[in-house]
């Protein structure tokens, strides 16, 4: 059956989703507030910005039969992820919840951020969330605004997220620089191309008939210490790493991802480690030194 999708907030994450759902022959709709980026995509686009929802009426978004909410904060600012995330999901909802046919599930893609675990705890979706930064706390308002409404809602909570132009650790090691060894910090990643294939992925297992949890957590198989990544990328560089980077005076989070439920539904990683996907990046991006 043909479907329709609404993505709101369709940057790089809403763009490759929009292709595998095209390829599948659904209709796509792409809002963001400048719409000219989805040209040649065959994504419909929709110029909005999510401030012009408030208390907007039904007409001011298009029915669709499933809703995936990626919006990215347009600066790491308190009050630019207060705009993004709660209030917009409440504004969405608001309009959302007006259509004489409401969307089948509506997805937020939240972020592992919300987690406050600093000793390395493995974490899952039971875990508790608290967060020492206002970007985790403002996504965990955002969650509830979803999960306590009456439409249906589910939350993909997605964890360091690289792929084609996410490569600031390879541009790192490619400078010689390299996390610590101590104190360890654990750092659980997600290839983009498996973001977008874990959304596409539970469309289809609702559409087949399958009941979906509201939380899954978006985490490739293997959490690795930032150091052991790092010099793996150094070693596919062939870069000799001379420069420690130091760790923040404020400690980071250290945690592992548990992806077993989301493995549960089926879903297949296309890059199950950092070290599938960072071959692929390198390899694609024309990062790896020229044989001689």
């Amino acid at each position: 059956m043909k479907l329709t999708v609404l993505i709101i907030g369709c940057g790089d994450i809403g763009i490759t989703l929009g292709r595998e759902l095209l390829s599948e022959g659904h209709r796509v709709i792409g809002m963001r507030r400048q719409a000219d980026a989805l040209q040649g995509s065959g994504i419909e686009p929709l110029a909005l910005d999510l401030n012009d929802l408030e208390g907007a009426s039904a007409s001011a978004l298009p029915q669709a039969d499933y809703v995936v909410y990626t919006v990215s904060a347009d600066r790491f600012e308190e009050s630019a992820y207060q705009s993004a995330y709660p209030e917009g999901m409440k504004r969405v909802l608001g309009v959302l919840e007006q259509h004489k046919t409401p969307p089948r599930r509506i997805f937020f893609v939240s972020s592992t951020s919300v987690y406050g675990q600093q000793e390395g705890e493995v974490v899952n979706e039971a875990s508790p969330t608290e967060s020492t930064s206002f970007s985790g706390n403002l996504m965990c308002e955002a969650e509830q605004a979803l999960l306590n409404h009456s439409l249906p809602g589910t939350v993909v909570r997605f964890s360091g997220i690289y792929g084609p132009g996410r490569d600031r650790l390879i541009h790192q090691a490619a400078e010689g620089r390299i996390a610590a060894v101590t104190p360890v910090i654990y750092s659980n990643r997600i290839h983009r191309d498996d973001c977008t294939g874990i959304l596409a992925h539970l469309i289809r297992y609702q559409e087949n008939g399958n009941p979906l949890a509201e939380l899954y957590l978006g985490s490739d198989c293997e959490p690795v210490t930032m150091h052991n990544v790092m010099a793996w990328l150094a070693k596919q560089l062939k870069v000799e790493s001379t420069e420690t980077m130091q760790s923040p005076l404020r400690r980071r989070t250290s945690k592992r991802c548990d992806n077993s439920r989301i493995r549960e539904t089926g879903y297949e990683f296309r890059y199950p480690s950092y070290k599938e996907g960072y071959a692929q990046v390198l390899k694609e991006g024309g990062f790896l030194p020229t044989q001689a």
